[in-house]
């Protein structure tokens, strides 16, 4: 089978991926492989077109399998920053190859499906499921919300992304207390990108996500949920049944088209609540763990994060020991990726901050990213 580190591993000249490249590269094949007949292949009309699309349809590539064939979000982003450290074209390129490769080859059967949801939730609803499991994450958001760190006044992040055993690359964030956030592939990186004042803030792709992850750590939790998809660009939300069926449907028929012209065999499938409330479960633990990924630094940002994840009933939450130190585990398993593999994000328990996080997907490489986050002072670095 056709492996996305090897389509990227190709681009030989392309700059250094991010971490959250390799993670949306692979959640496209993920989509593929859970659900062929939702896939569909990146479009460009101009280079900047196909950087854009590709950001953009990688980063709900996991909402997208279970679709429920929702449309692509709409080329909204600036390149900025995020371009030039890796986040363009050419990643867009290896996962839409890699989506064609598995689509035609995978064994994994047709039609996956998301097993049962006993949500009974209007289709039109983005209603959430809080119980006591994930009482914890709504706790810890409620501390780090409030708690200042003593010490320094920015987060420094040490990223180390694994792929099986390669290692694929190790990169530097920034998170300054004044929600800057500046990238690189070292420290002098990081510094070099402070001068230029290239703040990925205000110059990266995921401004409307962090806004509606600081917007939920004091919004109610269906108001948090509703607003994180919304500037997802998710296009069911907030729409009435009939309209919700409509979109479907033309969504499934489109899939159709494209997966035959391909040579590909998959059912469409068909519209329901349930459904919807797993594609809306599905969208918003993929956008609320890329706020998380791009803008972990920003105290509020890890606290609407948490709420919004409390929210998802397929998620799961335990205490753990990490390196002496006691952390959460959360855990999305098959249920919220349309049957197939899970994702695993390991927190301080403390201030929030990511440890590891973890993708399994059935006939990949297990995909891990460990972080190492310390307070610092700007000024000193």
């Amino acid at each position: 089978m056709t492996d996305e580190l090897d389509l990227v591993g190709a681009l030989d000249s392309a700059e250094p991926l991010r971490p959250e490249a390799y993670q949306r590269a692979r959640a496209v094949l993920r989509a593929a492989m859970a659900d062929p007949g939702t896939v569909r292949p990146l479009g460009a009309t101009s280079t900047q077109d196909t950087i854009m699309e590709a950001t953009s349809t990688m980063e709900t590539t996991t909402a997208t399998r279970d679709y429920e064939s929702s449309p692509a979000p709409q080329r909204r982003r600036r390149i900025g920053i995020a371009g030039r450290l890796g986040i363009g074209a050419g990643v867009g390129v290896a996962a839409a190859a890699a989506v064609v490769a598995v689509v035609l080859n995978s064994s994994a059967p047709v039609g996956v499906g998301a097993g049962t949801d006993s949500s009974a939730a209007a289709p039109g609803s983005t209603s959430v499921d809080g119980t006591a499991e994930r009482a914890p994450l709504m706790t810890l958001a409620g501390s780090i919300k409030t708690v200042a760190p003593a010490t320094g006044d920015a987060w420094l992040v040490k990223a180390t992304q694994v792929h099986g055993t390669k290692t694929m690359q190790v990169v530097y964030t920034l998170y300054t207390d004044s929600h800057a956030i500046y990238t690189g592939n070292s420290v002098r990186d990081i510094k070099r990108a402070i001068a230029r004042d290239q703040d990925q803030m205000t110059d990266g792709g995921y401004a409307p996500l962090l806004r509606a992850a600081v917007a939920a750590a004091d919004s109610s939790p269906t108001d948090g949920r509703t607003q994180m998809l919304k500037a997802a660009k998710d296009p069911l939300v907030g729409l009435d049944p009939a309209a919700q069926k409509a979109v479907w449907d033309k969504r499934q028929a489109d899939a159709q088209v494209i997966i035959k012209q391909k040579g590909g065999d998959a059912a469409p499938k068909p519209y329901s609540p349930q459904a919807v409330q797993r594609h809306f479960d599905n969208a918003l633990w993929t956008y609320s763990t890329q706020a998380l990924s791009a803008g972990e630094g920003n105290r509020r940002v890890r606290a609407g994060v948490l709420r919004l994840l409390s929210t998802i009933s397929a998620v799961s939450v335990t205490d753990s020991t990490t390196n002496g130190k006691a952390t959460l585990t959360i855990t999305a398993g098959p249920e919220v990726f349309g049957g197939e593999g899970s994702e695993v994000l390991t927190i301080d328990a403390t201030t929030g901050m990511l440890v590891e996080g973890v993708s399994t997907v059935p006939g990949l490489p297990r995909a891990a990213t460990t972080y190492e986050s310390s307070r610092v002072t700007e000024a000193d670095l």
